[in-house]
């Protein structure tokens, strides 16, 4: 069954260009307070437009820059604005070595933060590694636990291990004996299964891998009985929405379990499988929470822009606000070694509920979620 034209997404954001929506502007302004005088640090946020990210690297930006013009529309760091410079990519290597550069050539730059979304926040951690720049880089979108130890690297949010095992774990309490995985491309398969089965054989269960050799909807179509009903899925929404809709073909009642990069609310939309239940991890939390930060997230979201709030978009908005009470530590000047140097004391933080700890390099714990998008299209959370 194809997509609703008008519902097609990733058509939608690639057909109008990632640039044009990735600069969206703010709408329903209230009064800002007088411009500062002076100019104010600079902050880098680098996100991947290439087709398979920008769904996540759209909302999640959205999110911080709601969070940064909030922030010097409240007055900035004390009374000078902090400039929010985005940098696109494309997804490969040379093209984030040249935004480096361009990072390395900007004197007023003081901290990458927010990097979107996981594969270029995972290529920027290795390319940090080799060069010698000094520069904190904060609260990426990065799901890696293999990455979240450097002394520039300093994630918030909860690693993809994490995520499975939150989402495993009651399966593996009620004798769940194998999971079967899809991946969304044979690039997700590549990056992340060898990560995947490490989480599969610690909670000791067995996995059956599905490789993709034509769509995604075919795949689907072409279980078959001795497929587990339990499937994780690795990859985006519109790819879940087209793996589910092939499942509509099977007489077995499937359960797909999707990680953080999947938008259930979005998926609705796109018109997945009514017969399938399909949960998600969220690293953030519920969007209609009444936690105070996802509150001051839903009020600053409907004021400066015309977008529903997701979870994506939310963990952008935290990411900024980390930065942001990290910065306010400092005085009276911030520059890279200074901001680099807060980073690495790893101070415990509360951002309204949203609770950020470390012990020794590493988080101390993470924040995980679950919702299930079930068949008569409710989230239930």
């Amino acid at each position: 069954m194809p997509f609703p034209a008008s519902l097609q997404r990733r058509q939608l954001l690639l057909g109008v260009g990632a640039s044009a929506l990735l600069s969206s502007q703010p709408v329903r302004t209230q009064p800002l307070k007088p411009a500062p005088t002076l100019r104010g640090p600079e902050i880098v946020q680098i996100v991947d437009v290439s087709p398979g990210q920008l769904d996540v690297s759209r909302d999640f930006l959205i999110g911080s820059r709601a969070a940064w013009q909030d922030f010097n529309a409240r007055g900035g760091l004390r009374s000078r604005p902090v400039q929010h410079t985005v940098l696109e990519v494309d997804g490969s290597l040379p093209s984030l070595r040249q935004a480096l550069e361009t990072v390395r050539a900007l004197p007023q730059c003081v901290a990458l933060c927010g990097t979107a979304g996981d594969r270029i926040a995972s290529l920027l951690v290795g390319l940090l590694r080799q060069d010698p720049l000094e520069i904190a880089h904060v609260a990426p979108w990065l799901h890696d636990d293999a990455q979240t130890g450097t002394e520039r690297t300093f994630p918030i949010f909860a690693s993809r291990q994490e995520q499975i095992s939150h989402a495993l774990k009651s399966l593996s309490v009620i004798g769940v004996p194998a999971l079967g995985v899809v991946y969304a491309s044979a690039q997700e398969q590549h990056l992340y299964q060898a990560e995947v089965q490490r989480v599969a054989g610690h909670l000791k269960m067995q996995l059956v891998p599905y490789t993709l050799t034509s769509t995604l909807q075919q795949l689907g179509q072409q279980l078959t009985p001795q497929t587990p009903p339990i499937l994780l899925f690795v990859g985006g929404t519109p790819e879940l929405a087209q793996f589910t809709l092939g499942l509509e073909k099977q007489d077995r009642q499937r359960y797909v379990i999707g990680l953080a990069d999947v938008n259930l609310q979005t998926l609705s939309q796109l018109g997945q499988s009514r017969s399938t239940a399909v949960m998600a991890t969220q690293v953030v939390p519920m969007v209609t929470a009444g936690m105070p930060v996802v509150r001051s997230y839903r009020e600053t979201l409907a004021r400066l822009f015309d977008e529903p709030p997701t979870p994506q978009s939310l963990a952008g908005y935290i990411a900024a606000r980390y930065a942001q009470d990290v910065l306010q530590t400092l005085e009276p000047t911030v520059t890279r070694p200074q901001v680099l140097q807060a980073f690495q004391k790893r101070s415990a933080l509360d951002l309204g509920g949203f609770r950020i700890s470390f012990q020794s390099q590493r988080r101390a714990s993470a924040y995980v979620t679950q919702s299930m998008l079930a068949a008569d299209g409710r989230i239930l959370g």
